[in-house]
């Protein structure tokens, strides 16, 4: 029994709604024709850089959002960084006394914070000047009038963009939460005892509230920002300027902080697997089959509470979860990455037939593409509408190939394009994934049934000239 889900892919382009133009990510045949070692140009996803300022008391889940919101846009390809005021601070006094250093009236403290954020918006500059950054995310309370003025005339000046995220939360349930789970294990309280640092705390937040003024929807209508309610329960968007802006707000009505896990495995051994032929669109092998009986009795054992079942259109993910005896649902965005002219070869056949190829692959596995394939790349952009609703979703277990579980991974790992292809993700392997407040918790299990080795390891020599014994190195045994 399954439902099929249709999801969008983006393609080898990317749009700007401000000039309507269609921009190629990488040209294949004019750059395979005129030179080898070709470097593929990275996607400009914005036509100024753009600050992202945060909004909000203490303990409202400021910090939370400025990770989370950086990990997806530097997953999509959009270079970004997070300038976190209290780091700066920490950096200039280095012994935390209590939360008089944040009262309004303390001047001697009120110039030493003025200073770490005009560093930090210096920081910021360089950033995008000399790092080729896109969008800074400032990560501060930001919660005054003078302070947002500040940063909007640095802006303007600079000719960046500005997209303020208020944070507004009430619920006294999820403040101490909150609190309890992040705050008490700042550097801050290293030498607290917890009753202490959460009364300290409390008092921290209420020497915020003294100059507190949140985003009004009147006298700030001329800006852009996202007003958050109590961790998601509301929003208001107000002035979206551009693409980008509009790919935030879609992202922060997506994610939510209800306990949930997310199980991600490859399907059983296929038969193209046995022979080291990559793609395809084979069933499982006999050790495959068993793994698909494996993975059935393991999630059993997990008593997991509303578990949806994901899979993408090939047989051999299809055919491990008809094991699980559950409803699942199809996505072709979870199909494996398109290798092609080189479909169902194996790397020994793509060195004698392709050695160019096979180099240039090595040279940047991340944005090569195959000849009439797809790059990691493209897999990426393919699968960004699975992780919005990884994101809208609890727990779900995801069966899907080698490259998509890379993708998929890495998002949630935080790891960089350079790292994504080379992510070890084997056979008959469940990875658990378990989001926690700045991070993600892995924990793996191997169901003891054996499987052919998949994993190329990142070989040393990528020269286009490189003799086959070196191209071939790293490349694992098969029938």
């Amino acid at each position: 029994m399954h439902l099929p889900v249709n999801a969008t892919s983006f393609g080898n382009c990317f749009h700007s709604p401000e000039s309507g133009t269609v921009t190629q990510i990488v040209s294949d045949a004019a750059e395979r024709a005129g030179y080898t070692e070709r470097i593929p140009s990275r996607p400009q996803f914005t036509n100024c850089p753009t600050m992202i300022v945060m909004v909000g008391l203490p303990a409202r889940g400021k910090t939370y959002i400025s990770k989370k919101l950086t990990r997806y846009l530097n997953w999509i390809g959009v270079p970004t960084q997070v300038f976190n005021l209290g780091q700066y601070r920490r950096e200039v006094v280095q012994t935390y006394k209590n939360y008089e250093f944040f009262r309004p009236d303390n001047e001697e403290a009120m110039k030493i914070r003025r200073a770490c954020a005009s560093n930090a918006l210096k920081d910021i500059a360089n950033y995008f000047t000399k790092e080729q950054g896109q969008v800074a995310v400032f990560d501060a309370t930001n919660t005054t009038r003078e302070r947002r003025g500040v940063i909007i005339s640095f802006a303007k000046e600079k000719d960046y963009k500005v997209f303020f995220i208020e944070s507004v939360c009430d619920d006294p349930e999820i403040i101490e939460a909150n609190i309890m789970q992040v705050k008490l294990s700042s550097p801050d309280y290293e030498n607290y005892d917890k009753e202490e640092a959460l009364v300290d705390f409390l008092k921290r937040i209420d020497c915020y509230k003294m100059s507190y003024v949140p985003l009004d929807e009147e006298k700030d209508r001329h800006l852009s920002f996202i007003k958050i309610f109590n961790v998601g329960s509301r929003y208001l968007v107000n002035r979206v300027q551009d693409h980008i802006q509009s790919r935030i707000v879609y992202y922060l009505m997506n994610i939510h902080v209800t306990p949930r896990s997310i199980y991600l495995s490859r399907h059983g051994e296929s038969e193209l697997n046995l022979l080291g032929r990559i793609g395809g669109d084979t069933g499982l092998s006999s050790q495959g089959q068993k793994y698909a009986k494996a993975l059935a009795e393991f999630i059993r054992g997990q008593s997991i509470k509303d578990l949806k079942v994901w899979t993408s259109h090939m047989k051999r993910t299809i055919q491990t979860a008809e094991a699980l005896g559950v409803p699942y649902e199809q996505w072709k965005a979870l199909n494996e990455i398109d290798a092609g002219v080189c479909e169902e070869m194996t790397y020994e056949e793509i060195q004698a037939t392709h050695p160019e190829e096979f180099a240039l692959r090595d040279q940047d596995k991340y944005r090569y593409r195959y000849p009439k394939g797809e790059s990691y790349e493209d897999l990426v952009h393919r699968l960004e509408p699975v992780i919005m609703e990884l994101e809208r979703q609890e727990n779900v277990l995801v069966i899907c190939h080698q490259a998509a579980m890379r993708c998929l991974l890495a998002y949630f790992l935080d790891k960089s394009a350079d790292d994504l292809p080379y992510l070890k993700c084997s056979l008959h392997t469940v990875l658990k994934l378990t989001p926690l407040a700045y991070g993600c918790k892995v924990e793996s299990y191997y169901l003891n049934i054996q499987a052919v080795n998949t994993h190329r390891d990142r070989p040393t020599n990528v020269n286009v000239a490189r003799k086959p014994e070196e191209a071939l190195q790293t490349v694992p045994e098969h029938l």
